[in-house]
């Protein structure tokens, strides 16, 4: 379980607060969903999950381990992270995805790095491309790739930048459909900000609505109302359900 408890945060002695009390609880194997404007706060709460930034107060634990006293390489084998933006270099999709075994070989790979590697190539239908390179791949390709790379580091979290931000839709689907199926084979937790809200609600489990620096609703689909909606997003929408799922018309929904 992840659990960020009151957690404060400013970039400098002086700044205002981006974060004060913000709290969050994530199950193994959920998907939980950060939703809020920009300038919410979703983007220093991740840097504050992955180590990037450390918090003025407050605890971030995983699992019962205090992430603040964890090393940067323990909690790597933790937690992966799959940005927007993908940049590997001029290599080929076996060695990208080999990148990510980095926390537990150091500075030459084994047998047993390259046995990972293989299955996950094949557990994740890559094995046409694991010799090209990783340039000449689609959009959804690519993202596809940063999945599999960040799954090398066998986590037991994965936290998601906008995965979706840059692609078309049929892409869109495929990183959602493989970023579920790994949260539900594998018992991966996920958490993800997300920009539309339509997908959110078809994605996640757990629905995090952030204003102001802090997580201000929290729980399942039932807390996704026009209400909640209306005051973080300051936006009209009509919510229907069509086949037992809740879908929402009306307004600019995109969280972006």
């Amino acid at each position: 379980m992840l659990k960020v408890e009151n957690l404060h945060f400013r970039y400098s002695r002086t700044g205002d607060p981006v974060l004060h009390g913000t709290s969050l609880e994530l199950k193994q194997g959920e998907i939980g969903i950060l939703l809020g404007k920009n300038g919410s706060g979703k983007t220093t709460l991740f840097k504050n999950i992955l180590g990037i930034e450390k918090p003025k107060s407050g605890a971030l634990q995983f699992n019962g381990e205090n992430l603040l006293k964890m090393k940067r390489r323990e909690r790597s084998r933790r937690i992966a992270y799959v940005p927007q933006d993908i940049h590997f270099g001029a290599l080929s999709v076996f060695d990208s995805i080999l990148m990510g075994r980095v926390s537990y070989f150091g500075l030459k790979a084994s047998h047993d790095d390259y046995l990972a590697v293989e299955k996950i190539i094949e557990d994740m239908g890559l094995t046409d491309f694991a010799h090209r390179n990783v340039d000449e791949l689609s959009g959804g390709e690519r993202q596809k790739i940063a999945i599999a790379r960040a799954m090398a580091q066998e986590p037991k979290l994965m936290v998601f930048d906008e995965p979706t931000g840059n692609l078309d839709i049929a892409n869109e689907h495929l990183i959602m459909v493989e970023a579920k199926k790994l949260a539900k084979e594998k018992n991966i937790s996920i958490l993800s900000s997300l920009h539309d809200l339509n997908q959110a609600l078809t994605f996640g489990d757990k629905f995090f609505f952030m204003k102001d620096g802090v997580v201000k609703y929290a729980g399942g689909k039932e807390i996704v109302t026009e209400a909640v909606i209306k005051d973080i997003f300051d936006i009209d929408v009509r919510i229907v359900e069509i086949e037992n799922h809740k879908v929402i018309l009306g307004g600019n929904y995109h969280a972006s």
